[in-house]
């Protein structure tokens, strides 16, 4: 009786997903949840995943895929219909230009969960490079014209003579990671703005203030090293004097091989995440596309399985994913079961 209901409802949603895609659709259906996006995310969207196909036998495994943040949210915003993903994993707040892209495409109502905190970890092979980093000694060695002037320092000591006189090679995310993104807002702009002409040039020439706050250097001692977090690991374990970053959770997974770096004198470690004393420490989001709750099947029950793996005794505690506070995560509790969709508010 179990399955004849399963095959009934299933049989359900693909005529409604049908009706969803409309005459420029072509009918397709789906029987599976496909998540794109952060490849932050994407470690704990594949455990919610495995442990959704226990919970759920009668559903289909759910497809994740790492696409970063950016272009996941932008195959999530092209339309509704089973060629377009049911959700979009982000290491970062969706853009109000994002959210005009969705609507513009006729995806109207997404339901935005904030399912955690991640931490953005500098750091070194065991018995590496060890410093203690800050916004502004980040910027000056990353940015490609720091404060507006050319860049020109060769090695963490020209940066600052308290520093190692060892070459700067920093390997990081690209541009369409929301790794990137954070790397941007809490650290290169923060250590740009120390500077108090440049925090007053915001007011002035906003576009040409956040072009050289935001860009990096392109002369190889910053290597964009793609959407998987796991090669910047393999890349700094091989190279001693190399600087890898990444989420914090890949630096709890590799412990044994790599080695966090403070900043501001703040380790990277769970706590200092959880209370926002680390400076790298941002929020994670799933955006669920709700004209496809009823259209997908198991995408309600995928939703669900997430809520129950994000407490801090949760599944996903175990492979370094950090709680949200007690209050955001009633939030998300509500969230996960309304569906209410979200608006333009605080979008930026």
């Amino acid at each position: 009786m179990k399955m004849r209901l399963h095959i009934t409802l299933a049989a359900a949603a693909a005529a409604l997903l049908a009706a969803c895609n409309g005459s420029g659709g072509g009918g397709e259906t789906r029987d599976s949840v496909r998540a794109v996006g952060s490849s932050t995310v994407y470690p704990f969207a594949k455990l919610v995943a495995e442990n959704f196909v226990k919970s759920n036998p009668d559903f289909a495994s759910p497809i994740i895929e790492s696409t970063g943040t950016g272009g996941g949210i932008e195959l999530f915003c092209k339309g509704v219909g089973a060629e377009h993903p049911d959700i979009a994993n982000a290491s970062r707040r969706m853009k109000a230009s994002e959210f005009e892209t969705c609507k513009a495409n006729g995806v109207t109502e997404i339901t935005e969960i904030q399912v955690g905190l991640d931490g953005i970890a500098f750091a070194s092979a065991k018995g590496g490079i060890t410093m203690n980093l800050t916004p502004e000694i980040v910027y000056r060695a990353l940015a490609a014209n720091p404060y507006g002037k050319p860049q020109t320092a060769k090695s963490w000591h020209d940066v600052d003579p308290s520093l190692p006189d060892e070459p700067i090679l920093v390997y990081g995310p690209p541009s369409t990671s929301g790794t990137r993104d954070a790397l941007k807002e809490l650290v290169l702009v923060k250590g740009c703005e120390a500077d108090a002409a440049m925090k007053a040039m915001k007011d002035t020439d906003k576009e040409g203030q956040e072009k050289i706050c935001t860009e990096v250097r392109s002369d190889g001692a910053y290597v964009d090293q793609g959407e998987q977090d796991n090669l910047i690991v393999q890349k700094i374990e091989g190279n001693p004097d190399a600087i890898g970053i990444f989420g914090y959770s890949y630096l709890e997974e590799n412990a044994d091989k790599v080695q966090g770096l403070t900043m501001n004198g703040v380790e990277p470690t769970y706590e200092n995440i959880a209370s926002f004393q680390y400076p790298g420490a941002r929020p994670l989001f799933i955006y669920v596309k709700n004209a496809h709750l009823d259209a997908i099947p198991g995408l309600r029950e995928f939703v669900a399985e997430w809520a129950r793996s994000w407490g801090k005794d949760g599944p996903l505690a175990r492979i370094g994913f950090v709680s949200n506070p007690d209050d955001v995560a009633a939030r998300s509790q509500a969230a996960s079961t309304a569906f209410t969709p979200m608006t333009a508010d605080g979008l930026k």
